[in-house]
């Protein structure tokens, strides 16, 4: 999971399957007999109420032993918790502990993505990092809430998720799961986008000055044929060509705005957007990434430089420069959005953002205490970093 901290990796509990003895696993198909059931004698395990009668004490006195010890002698305490130990007593339901006190003791963080992806997207796993060590700061837990793209809504996992608030991570304009978060009164932060909801913390870039730098290193370098490879722009899946219209239109805010500062960058070199030939792809995947940049190429071999919106593409898109026989850069540009740490290695030029420090900051934010006046806007800075996947544009392409 390139690089997941223990911090991440610790969100999650392991599921507790059916102990059934030396490896039977009759419950997950894998066409192994099962060796012959036996009833066993199970004792019910002690309730509270049976604790605080075996040992002659209120349930107070049993729950003060877990909840607030300073209220006990150390004696009495011990003897609590030595009576739990041989009665099988659990401790108090945090269910109930919950119930009573209002609080979740989580946070929930809600994204349009597959689970998976969580784990799986470089960027992803940093800015997960990073909510995750402000949670460590705070005590609290973390709840991941997904509302996988390409479905039928559900805001009813909104409304069910037992937390203290939200994160909202990327999602695009108006999605429904967005209004049911709205809906409860819990404190939220929005990360990314939507980039402009009331009276609702914000946490982010300002995407579209820093694509307008790389488009302008473009433009600088004497490129002027120029293919761009975008990630979703719509909640509907197209994975093809995308329309200015659709460009300007799409209900995510920051494909919006990176592909409008490339546009603003190259148009110092005075290259005409309508002119660029943009591919769309549902999925932040390095197989979208080639497949688009293998249809840029098909469509338009005189292009000399790929712009893509997010690195993960661009790295897919210098593999798949390279498999034609495309040498980058001196064939070929191709710029990224990110600085995923694998795009060091890769020598690719791209815009560099804090992901960790974003996750962070989000987390401080919904987890501060303090009073709260007005919603609040922390915009985190970028920076251009130039490697080797761009050079001038080969001779004769101007």
């Amino acid at each position: 999971m390139h690089g997941a901290s223990k911090s991440l990796q610790s969100l999650l509990a392991q599921p507790t399957w059916p102990a059934s003895g030396r490896g039977d696993r009759r419950d997950y198909g894998w066409g192994v007999a099962a060796p012959p059931t036996r009833r066993t004698r199970t004792r019910r395990p002690a309730t509270l109420a049976s604790l605080a009668a075996e040992l002659g004490i209120s349930r107070t006195t049993v729950s003060n032993a877990y909840n607030r010890p300073d209220q006990l002698s150390p004696g009495l305490r011990e003897r609590v918790l030595d009576a739990a130990r041989r009665l099988g007593y659990p401790g108090p339901d945090p269910v109930a502990r919950s119930l009573r006190t209002r609080q979740a003791g989580a946070i929930g963080l809600i994204f349009t993505e597959a689970l998976s992806y969580a784990f799986r997207d470089p960027g992803a796993v940093a800015f997960l990092e990073g909510l995750a060590l402000a949670c460590e700061e705070a005590g609290a837990g973390l709840l991941l809430v997904p509302a996988a793209p390409g479905g039928a809504p559900d805001p009813q996992i909104v409304h069910r998720a037992a937390v203290d608030g939200f994160v909202v991570y990327s999602m695009p304009d108006d999605d429904p799961h967005l209004a049911a978060v709205l809906q409860r009164p819990l404190p939220t932060v929005i990360v990314d986008e939507p980039v402009a909801v009331s009276g609702v913390d914000w946490v982010g870039l300002d995407d579209r000055a820093a694509a307008a730098e790389l488009g302008r290193h473009l433009a600088e370098l004497g490129h002027r044929r120029v293919g761009g490879v975008a990630s979703r722009l719509d909640t509907d899946r197209n994975d093809g060509p995308a329309s200015v219209d659709r460009q300007r239109g799409g209900r995510y805010a920051i494909e919006r705005a990176r592909l409008a500062g490339l546009a603003d960058g190259l148009a110092t070199g005075g290259v005409e957007w309508s002119q660029v030939p943009v591919e769309e792809r549902f999925d932040n995947s390095a197989a979208a990434g080639a497949s688009a940049a293998d249809a840029l190429l098909d469509r338009h071999p005189d292009l000399t430089a790929l712009a893509c919106t997010t690195d993960v593409f661009a790295l897919a898109a210098i593999g798949a420069a390279r498999r034609r026989g495309l040498r980058v850069p001196e064939d070929l540009s191709v710029t990224g959005f990110d600085d995923v740490p694998e795009a060091v290695a890769a020598g690719l030029t791209t815009v560099r953002q804090p992901m960790l420090e974003k996750g962070r900051v989000a987390g401080r934010l919904l987890l501060d205490e303090g009073e709260r006046p007005a919603a609040r806007r922390v915009l985190l800075p970028t920076e251009l970093v130039v490697r080797s996947s761009t050079a001038p544009a080969r001779t004769g392409s101007g």
